[in-house]
């Protein structure tokens, strides 16, 4: 017993944070491929919603719980309300929509794959003699902190301004068709002054 405690596990005898970690991750790429193929553009928000929880449960397994509950904070409670704002500040269609289809399918698929083939070849040579351990606690505020603040804030505040833009763009959108709709109410005006007369 005490041999079967101490033998290293490998590829071929995973433990059941691995399998869970290989359970959820299947799940959230699921979630993410349904969400830049699906037509309904309410829709591909609520997949995102699951794929972004899919990365917070990958960061809980991976005991990086500091990472996790931002990742549920920011990008599931606050990016995704967000896209669902603008939807409708710019009166989306609810159901499905021709225009969210293109006709240059392949040549996304393309760099997708050609994308992913990349991020994957960065990430393993990277990391290729690096091993984690979960035994240890990871991911904590301190370290997060200042790594985050001393060599990533310049994208953190990038995409916060970015983020601004995009909601001031949905609010400009959304009153510039509501001025647009002004100018259909001048019959009614023109047929009371026609009665008054």
């Amino acid at each position: 017993m005490t041999l079967a405690a101490t033998a290293p596990h490998g590829f071929l005898s995973p433990t059941g944070v691995e399998i869970a970690f290989l359970l959820v991750g299947i799940v959230t790429l699921g979630a993410a491929i349904v969400t830049v193929t699906t037509k309904q553009l309410v829709h591909a928000a609520l997949w995102l919603v699951v794929a972004l929880g899919g990365l917070a449960v990958e960061y809980l397994l991976l005991t990086a719980e500091f990472i996790a509950w931002v990742q549920v904070l920011i990008y599931v409670g606050s990016v995704v309300v967000l896209l669902l704002f603008g939807l409708m500040l710019t009166r989306a269609p609810i159901g499905r929509s021709p225009d969210a289809d293109s006709g240059n399918r392949w040549a996304a698929l393309t760099v997708a794959v050609a994308a992913a083939a990349a991020l994957v070849w960065v990430v393993v040579d990277a990391f290729r003699t690096q091993w984690i351990d979960l035994d240890a606690p990871q991911g904590t505020t301190a370290v997060t902190g200042s790594i985050l603040f001393r060599h990533w804030v310049l994208p953190f505040e990038a995409l916060s301004v970015l983020l601004l833009a995009a909601l001031v763009g949905a609010i400009v959108l959304s009153r510039k068709g509501g001025q647009a709709e002004e100018p259909e109410a001048t019959p009614d005006a023109a047929t009371r002054d026609k009665e008054q007369r």
